[in-house]
């Protein structure tokens, strides 16, 4: 569907930056970060259009965003259309395939932030869509300016299976940017998972 027909039906969105993000997750015990378009950016200093924001945390935490949330904005979760309201701490109560969580402060507002829910722990971060592919958390992610960001060889391997005219071009952006190691990584993630994918000629 369209922008009009997704707004009519589940209801618009605020507009958000990363330092929106950095405020609502200011004092938050876990671990959380921006995927996504942002991430890219904030790595390469190539800005573009952004049509929403993604920050990510942990399935495993969905505790800790219920009361981290609790008061201010009430969680959804969103799956293949359908949203649920977050009722419980047991991730096994949310929709099935359940992968983000919308967010809202009430049912005449709009909604504020799309939370991902990736897989893993505070120690190990791994691929959602195949989770023998992992590395230490510290690794996963990085920090400027008090905003913790996806690392961009990561952000490429979730981009990949689309192949939108977004994608392609948050790559072509990007790989100037990727020294040997990092291509190296993407690389070799990709083999593992998309065999063929068009983006290994350019990385070998």
């Amino acid at each position: 569907m369209d922008d009009a027909e997704f707004t009519r039906l589940y209801g618009p969105w605020v507009a958000r930056t990363p330092a929106d993000v950095r405020a609502f997750f200011a004092g938050y015990p876990g671990i959380w970060w921006i995927a996504g378009g942002w991430a890219l950016q904030a790595f390469t200093g190539v800005e573009r259009e952004h049509e929403d924001i993604d920050p990510g945390i942990l399935r495993v935490e969905l505790p800790v965003i219920r009361e981290h949330a609790r008061g201010r904005l009430d969680l959804w979760g969103a799956s293949s259309g359908a949203l649920k309201p977050v009722a419980s701490d047991d991730p096994t109560d949310l929709l099935d395939g359940c992968g983000q969580l919308w967010t809202r402060r009430s049912a005449t507002e709009p909604w504020e932030y799309d939370i991902l829910l990736g897989p893993g722990t505070p120690e190990e971060w791994r691929y959602k869509r195949d989770e023998s592919i992992r590395m230490p958390m510290a690794d996963a992610l990085w920090e400027r300016d008090g905003i913790t960001y996806l690392q961009p060889e990561i952000q490429l391997l979730y981009k990949a299976k689309g192949l939108r005219e977004k994608d392609r071009a948050d790559f072509d952006a990007t790989l100037p940017f990727l020294d040997e190691r990092r291509r190296a990584w993407l690389a070799d993630a990709l083999e593992r998972t998309l065999p063929g994918h068009p983006w290994l000629a350019t990385l070998a």
